[in-house]
């Protein structure tokens, strides 16, 4: 596979949804705030966005239906998404992939992502971390974790301006 080739999917994704009307300024990440784990990992997201490509949006934020609204509060609980500046839609580990490759620190797990077959083991095993994540948070004390790493407030995630 070309370089070239490999950099435009990191760059714009694939994604079998249509490309929505508006471009967005940035990558909208939509998450549930009330699971400490998502919290805790959009939290870490947050400070290795140093070039500030992400609104990190939460669930409980009325912003959040407006962004996607061909989505249910069901499905959006059921995995992180993020939309594109395009206007395309990922979820789980296509979403973790695609954020990836916009964060210098994450590029690695990024690339490994576009490995033939490991984004389905990947997107197997978001499933499952998904469906236990409460449990997990509890397990791996997430709500803790969140207390050693301080809210960074950055003016793309300020959702009361968005609205």
């Amino acid at each position: 596979m070309a370089l070239a080739t490999l950099r435009e999917m990191l760059v714009n994704g694939f994604s079998p949804l249509p490309m929505a009307q508006a471009k967005r300024a940035s990558t909208t990440v939509l998450f549930d705030d009330q699971c400490p784990l998502c919290t805790f990992q959009t939290r870490l997201l947050s400070w290795m966005d140093w070039r500030n490509q992400l609104a990190l949006i939460p669930l409980s934020s009325p912003v959040a239906s407006q962004i996607a609204p061909s989505l249910s509060r069901e499905a959006l609980l059921e995995a992180i998404h993020c939309v594109t500046p395009h206007g395309r839609l990922f979820r789980g580990a296509r979403a973790l992939r695609y954020v990836g490759g916009r964060l210098p620190l994450l590029w690695p797990m990024a690339l490994f992502l576009w490995i033939p077959g490991v984004i389905w083991v990947a997107e197997l095993v978001y499933q499952w971390i998904s469906r236990n994540r409460h449990l997990l948070s509890r397990v791996f004390g997430c709500k803790d974790a969140c207390a050693l790493v301080p809210k960074r407030h950055r003016p793309q995630d300020d959702t009361e301006q968005r609205g």
